[in-house]
């Protein structure tokens, strides 16, 4: 039994070199196998936008765009994402309509304390791009991985929603 643990605490130490595509940007990294992505973006890549919540996958306050899907970071180790294309918080601001949905967020007054805010932009900057045209029930079921503690989600779906109106028009909210 004593060696199999050594054993097991001995793949733990383990390091990987890995790259990722992030923001645009190539990164080559090297990570403890058991490192999640959050833990990379935060704590060697500085990128603290992501935030980490629950660590258990539940409340997304730490989503990324994986590709283009959402995923919660904290549930994803590193090493799982090697060579995947990376889009954070920090990233998508550099397009339009996530742009919109910050300013959207922010006139509608559809966050408080705003921890939980990237998290929420994310998944509704993955359903427009997926959807410019969504329902309310869309807007729910691509934001249901969110929690949000301090605020109702009225304002979030109406957020989504003018946002998706704005860019329709042609419009920049």
């Amino acid at each position: 039994m004593g060696a199999r643990n050594a054993d097991s605490s001995a793949k733990g130490s383990r390091s990987k070199l890995i790259t990722l595509k992030i923001n645009g940007q190539k990164t080559t990294v090297t990570v403890p196998v058991r490192r999640t992505l959050v833990d990379l973006l935060r704590d060697n890549l500085r990128m603290t936008g992501t935030k980490r919540g629950c660590d258990e996958g539940t409340c997304g306050s730490c989503t990324v765009l994986l590709g283009s899907r959402p995923v919660y970071s904290c549930m994803l180790l590193a090493v799982n994402a090697d060579g995947q294309d990376i889009t954070t918080i920090e990233g998508v601001f550099q397009n339009q309509e996530a742009l919109a949905l910050g300013r959207a967020f922010a006139s509608t007054y559809a966050s408080q304390c705003g921890y939980c805010t990237p998290g929420f932009i994310m998944s509704a900057y993955a359903l427009l791009r997926q959807n410019p045209d969504p329902s309310e029930r869309d807007v729910r079921f691509a934001l249901s991985g969110n929690l949000c503690r301090c605020t109702g989600y009225s304002k979030i779906v109406g957020a989504v929603l003018a946002t998706a109106q704005g860019l329709k028009e042609g419009q920049s909210r």
